[in-house]
């Protein structure tokens, strides 16, 4: 084998390895006599058929095995001699006259990872933006909380219902005079106004009294999943055995109890905890941007192209996704091309600072345990039908870019969690419009950096469809394996399993738009 660099310009490295035939041919018939013995041909016995033979049958097959394991020999040796770091798949080729009997040459084109000196972690100086939480937002929590949980009492036999009112009513549904699956119920409450029946049911209720009997006329929507009452006309026979009307519900100990909790105060513990949560995760961005904006000051390398146009091609193409379900998408469209190349910034800088990142990560003994990793693997099968869970763990565990794709969120985090430690952080309290301003302000570090193929996060303005926050920093934290192509077609990669959809809902659940089970099929 001689191997000859053709190209080292920057990043982009370029070799051609020619294997003689000689070294081809040797190989080819190691092979079959390695197989010979297992060849089983009519008149000889096992064993025993002449290399010749084997040759004509096998030879073939044979030698397009012994091409494709030598090139993916030969380049992985490359790799190792060299030295090279790929940045992304290397492109490998075979000479298109080749044929068996003539030296094979194997051009591999690559772009490798920049050099990068261990950057400082030292110095870093950040400040936490925090928003503390009022007794008056408690209050307005909780406030939320009780008109969600809204109480009735009993209204005067002689109260007529009004919008707001809940009823509690038999009924019995019918279609020409005869009663329906689903269309009966005992008890039933409906608030008046809600919506929660199909139309024109509530509407004929209002005015009713506590032991009123009344029968009303509807028609199901044309597009009710029941398909026996899609566009019917029923009638409905009902029993009003109640008026009530909403009592304001007071915040104290019993419903504090009527949640489950001991007390108030225990309550309003769980709103404060809930609530600076809520805020918690917008400070964590906010600093995270400060210490990218601090990075990137800092340190200038070139990046490898291929890295950039993919990380590139996962902007666009959730940009497009996003113009495309605008209210106006040719506008939409026109909006991100106009500022294509601000977005292609946007991709280099996070191929940057993901380099960095990981950089730093390894430069310090950040990893992601076996152990993580395996919850990962677990919690992503979820994600996939039952039958599909398994096929989905085993395409992770055999390829590689993927299982880092999978990594990368979690790495990035923890280099970003090792960082705020290092760092010198000052507290500052604002409020959520500050925070939120804030980070806008920011706006030039993007969301967190991805080398691999991710999506970033830019600041939209109206109408501008902005892609979601992406994650990953591991691309660069081992050479990716070189592919296996064989000698003039490469094989097909394996796909991993579809994720599940959604459940197609029962037709009968809920009658309205979707009919309940054992329930009113008057109810939505």
């Amino acid at each position: 084998m001689h191997t000859q660099q053709t190209v080292n310009e920057g990043l982009k490295r370029a070799y051609l390895i020619t294997i003689p035939a000689a070294e081809l041919s040797a190989k080819i018939n190691a092979e079959i006599k390695k197989v010979a013995p297992q060849v089983r041909m009519p008149g000889f016995r096992p064993g025993k058929v002449p290399a010749n033979l084997v040759k004509k049958m096998h030879g073939e097959a044979l030698h397009g095995q012994v091409v494709n394991d030598t090139i993916r020999e030969s380049v992985d040796k490359l790799l190792r001699d060299e030295a090279l770091r790929p940045a992304m798949q290397p492109e490998i080729g075979l000479n298109e006259d080749y044929e068996e009997g003539k030296d094979a040459a194997i051009t591999v084109s690559l772009e490798v990872l920049p050099t990068i000196e261990a950057p400082s972690t030292d110095g870093l100086k950040l400040e936490k933006l925090v928003v503390p939480v009022t007794d008056a937002q408690i209050d307005e929590a909780l406030g939320n909380i009780a008109s969600q949980n809204k109480s009735y009492k009993d209204a005067a036999k002689t109260k007529k219902a009004a919008d707001g009112d809940q009823l509690i009513i038999d009924f019995v549904g019918k279609l020409d005079g005869v009663e329906f699956d689903g269309g009966k119920a005992e008890d039933a409450a409906l608030v008046l106004g809600s919506g929660t029946f199909i139309p024109g049911f509530e509407d004929q209720l209002v005015g009713v009294k506590t032991g009123q009997e009344k029968t009303i006329t509807v028609t199901f929507p044309a597009e009710y999943q029941a398909e026996h009452l899609a566009g019917k006309e029923a009638t409905f026979d009902i029993t009003v055995k109640a008026v009530k009307v909403e009592t304001e519900t007071a915040l104290d100990e019993e419903f504090a109890k009527s949640l489950g909790l001991d007390s108030l105060e225990k309550l309003r513990d769980i709103m404060k905890a809930q609530l600076e949560q809520q805020t918690a995760g917008l400070t964590r961005t906010q600093m995270k941007r400060a210490l990218l904006d601090q990075l990137a000051a800092g340190h200038s390398f070139e990046v490898p192209g291929t890295m950039v146009e993919a990380e590139f091609q996962q902007i666009w193409a959730q940009l497009q996704q996003e113009a495309a379900r605008d209210e106006d998408p040719a506008a939409a469209l026109k909006q991100i091309e106009d500022e294509k190349d601000e977005y292609k910034a946007i991709a280099e800088r996070r191929v940057r600072l993901g380099l960095l990142l990981s950089e730093i990560g390894q430069a310090n003994g950040v990893e992601v345990t076996s152990q993580e990793m395996g919850m990962l693997i677990q919690q992503a099968a979820m994600q996939y039908r039952a039958e599909d869970r398994e096929r989905f763990v085993q395409y992770i565990q055999s390829e590689p870019m993927a299982a880092a794709q999978l990594r990368a969120p979690l790495y990035e985090d923890k280099v970003v969690d090792f960082l705020f430690d290092k760092a010198e952080v000052t507290e500052r309290e604002v409020t959520v419009e500050e925070l939120q301003a804030a980070i806008e302000a920011e706006d030039g570090a993007e969301a967190a950096p991805a080398p691999t193929k991710t999506a970033a996060k830019k600041k939209a303005p109206a109408k501008k469809p902005a892609p979601s926050e992406a994650k990953g920093t591991e691309a660069a934290e081992e050479a990716p394996a070189t592919e296996e192509k064989p000698a003039k077609k490469a094989p097909a990669k394996k796909a991993a399993p579809k994720k599940e959809a959604a459940p197609a809902e029962d037709a009968e659940a809920k009658p309205a738009k979707k009919a309940p089970a054992k329930k009113a099929a008057a109810k939505k």
